[in-house]
């Protein structure tokens, strides 16, 4: 039992991000609390940990208030990806915001941390390249990714509001593209998409004309950040881009998952969605100075990794297989 051993509750602990931020803790000997209402979550994620002794489960909407006693609180809450977020904007927008006003309640009663999982999508389609922390951004408030991007911020707000306001210890990172192994198969983001659509031999879609930029960051690089931010010193509030600072194009990266999974698929080109970002890349200078934190993982060798997860899960049987259901 490690000396430091804490109770972490970790919200959307059954997500993509949240399920390998689980992994982790529990692997560090703590006890875990992961609850989720698995709109987006999957159980699968999570359940090689079901028969650990420091792992729980809870289902629970954190629009709602939640009484526990913990530690340290990670919110990772809100579904993460345009097919889904756009779903129900208006619960979306009730997950960042009620949900951060609960959480931090729960926070400020219990004494504990807490660690926002915000976003690069705060930036918008953002006139600054790349991205610091001190830009304000170029959101469309009115748009139809708004309920993200916008509930995201007030988020942030709520945050240090907190922090003034009731001396709430507080942690924000601001995660860009995210990739790795328990990516939903269809929630639309572009990685899962290229590598589904490769496998399955179907031609790959590109929206616009691929020129547009991303930073793809492997997960396990991701979960060292978030922990890394979880336990700097007090005068770290945040907040801190976590991402991979090398930028391609989406067609470079379409090309690369052809040429990785060995596929014969065509580009298929669609009109590019409205406020799309046609840029997209960190600045992670405060990240390396206060966290000592970059990138480590290959974009080929987290390709090869995710590739792998794709392939074995598309093997199975079709009941176990890759489901199209939310939840």
């Amino acid at each position: 039992m490690p000396k430091n051993r804490k109770r972490i509750l970790v919200t959307g602990g059954a997500g993509f991000l949240g399920s390998h931020l689980c992994d982790r803790l529990v692997g560090q000997g703590h006890d875990v609390l992961c609850v989720d209402n698995y709109f987006t979550g999957r159980k699968e994620n999570i359940l090689h940990l079901m028969n650990r002794p420091n792992f729980e489960v809870m289902r629970h909407d954190i629009t709602f208030p939640l009484y526990v006693e913990v530690d340290e609180i990670y919110n990772l809450a809100c579904p993460a990806s345009p097919v889904h977020y756009q779903f129900d904007p208006v619960q979306t927008t009730k997950v960042s915001v009620l949900g951060s006003i609960n959480m931090l309640g729960l926070a400020k009663r219990v004494g504990a941390r807490i660690l926002q999982a915000s976003t690069s999508e705060i930036y918008g389609d953002p006139s600054v390249h790349p991205q610091t922390e001190d830009y304000c951004g170029n959101v469309n408030p009115l748009g139809p990714r708004a309920c993200y991007d916008e509930g995201k911020r007030c988020a942030e707000t709520l945050f240090f509001d907190y922090s003034r306001r009731h001396n709430v210890q507080i942690r924000v990172i601001r995660i860009f593209n995210t990739y790795g192994p328990r990516l939903h198969d269809s929630d639309g983001r572009v990685v899962s998409n290229f590598i589904v659509q490769a496998l399955r031999g179907e031609d790959i879609t590109i929206y616009g004309d691929g020129s547009q930029t991303r930073a793809f960051c492997y997960v396990d690089d991701l979960i060292d950040g978030m922990v890394a931010m979880m336990g700097a010193d007090e005068d770290v509030p945040g907040p801190i881009n976590i991402g991979n600072p090398h930028e391609i194009s989406v067609l470079t990266l379409a090309s690369r998952i052809i040429a990785l999974t060995g596929a014969r698929s065509r580009l298929v080109r669609k009109p590019l969605p409205q406020n799309d970002p046609t840029q997209r890349c960190p600045d992670i200078s405060r990240a390396r100075q206060l966290l000592n934190w970059e990138p480590r993982v290959s974009l080929d060798e987290g390709l090869r990794r995710t590739i792998a997860y794709f392939a074995d899960r598309m093997a199975q049987p079709a009941s176990a297989g890759i489901s199209d259901s939310v939840g």
